[in-house]
């Protein structure tokens, strides 16, 4: 018997494979932990608990100590995010509401296909709250995937008392008996993907009190002061940080992300927004030319999107660049079809707007519950705030800097899941 977080845990051997798991365990690849144990012999642990800071930490530090992870920028925003440091600040905002709450058990994660680190960060927050974890990443062979998974056995060596708690597999989506059974024995279930994955995902029956967390399609957009963005005409140093930031939020997922920005909103005066524009292009042209690989199917699904548009938006306009990594259409309105026309590897549309207070009369008519981060470059964060609630919206649940739209944290969607990943005991 070992003791975590002042509660007695069982050791766990090998369970032997079950008849019900046995008829698919062999095409489910387990990269951490061993999910065919009795998982339901864990107990849960307090939110923030000390043995799961530091096999956190530790996995941050591990990654930002291997010279292999500076390929990757959002392995290392990862890394950073698991730092002892940030971890105890985000423990501080809960201070005073974690009294009386523990874990719900067993978390079943199911990550989405196109964004390697999403199912490290599920990870993160199912353990934060104090459950036991059961992941499935994607399937793709994401090298961020397999660099994450290795420092995570390692740490789990020097941290053994939580290995019961850390299962990491992979296993093609349409195998619906092991989602089925991992979704029998969950206490709850979160779910990344698109709006089909997700139906898909619930055919699967859960026990009466187990519930789902779903994370579905969403829409992002950006909003450029054109006047902040001709100030960088003359440093080349700031317009440099800006397109590698633009670059991380887009190109690096493929623009995949439910974060990475579609829209892109220019504001100012017609003049200073067609020169803003092409300052801004170009510069993003020449990072991208010998970095980003444009796959032929790719190109074709931007040449649809453009086709959609035009139909869907009277007075659209391709704008032409250098060649089709980057793709703009102006559009003259916006509509409430804007999530159906987009498309991955570098496709925008651009709308033009005079001010703040006219974009928050214009995004009243559009933005629905699908519109989740707005991005934001030479405006300040209160302003963009202040008319978010001015405006009312249905949708836009963060406002973020250019470059940190991917950034993870505990409050998602609207969401805090450390609430929903914990119950709270009272008296």
């Amino acid at each position: 018997m070992r003791k975590l977080g002042g509660v007695v845990i069982p050791m766990q051997i090998n369970s032997p494979v079950s008849n019900k798991v046995s008829e698919f365990h062999e095409q489910v690849r387990v990269l951490v932990g061993n999910p065919w144990n009795d998982l339901h012999s864990l107990r849960p642990l307090p939110p923030f608990s000390v043995e799961v800071q530091e096999f956190l930490a530790l996995v941050g530090k591990k990654l930002l100590q291997n010279p292999v992870v500076k390929e990757y920028p959002d392995v290392v925003t990862f890394g950073f995010f698991c730092r002892r440091a940030n971890l105890n600040q985000i423990k501080m905002s809960y201070e005073g509401r974690l009294c009386g709450r523990v874990g719900r058990g067993i978390t079943f994660h199911i990550a989405p296909g196109n964004v390697p680190i999403n199912f490290a960060y599920s990870l993160v927050a199912g353990l934060l709250a104090g459950n036991v974890c059961v992941i499935k990443a994607s399937s793709k062979d994401f090298v961020q995937i397999r660099l994450i998974c290795n420092v995570i056995k390692e740490a789990l060596v020097e941290v053994d008392v939580l290995a019961p708690y850390v299962h990491i597999v992979i296993y093609d989506r349409a195998l619906q008996q092991a989602t089925e059974y991992f979704s029998s024995i969950c206490n709850v279930r979160i779910i990344w993907g698109g709006d089909r994955a997700i139906a898909a995902v619930r055919e699967a029956a859960m026990q009466p009190r187990a519930f789902d967390i779903p994370f579905a399609d969403r829409y992002s957009l950006a909003v450029f002061d054109a006047k902040a963005i001709l100030e960088l005409q003359d440093d080349s140093y700031r317009m440099a940080v800006l397109v590698q930031d633009f670059y991380n939020d887009t190109y690096l997922y493929d623009q995949n992300a439910c974060t990475s920005p579609q829209l892109i909103c220019w504001l100012g005066s017609e003049t200073d927004i067609e020169a803003a524009q092409q300052l801004f292009w170009q510069n993003v042209y020449d990072n991208i030319k010998d970095r980003y690989h444009l796959a032929a199917v790719t190109a074709v699904d931007k040449l649809m999107a453009i086709s959609r548009t035009a139909i869907a938006i009277k007075g659209a306009q391709v704008k032409r660049h250098i060649d089709n990594r980057i793709v703009c259409v102006h559009i003259p309105k916006l509509c409430r079809s804007l999530r159906k026309l987009r498309a991955p590897g570098g496709f925008f549309l651009e709308y033009h707007v005079k001010g703040l207070a006219d974009l928050g009369m214009v995004l009243q008519e559009v933005v629905d519950e699908s519109w989740q981060t707005m991005s934001c470059y030479g405006l300040e964060v209160r302003d963009l705030r202040l008319m978010l609630q001015e405006s009312g919206l249905h949708g836009i649940d963060r406002i973020t800097a250019v470059g940190h739209t991917a950034d993870f944290a505990l409050v998602w969607d609207g969401n805090d899941l450390i609430d929903m990943l914990s119950r709270v005991v009272t008296w």
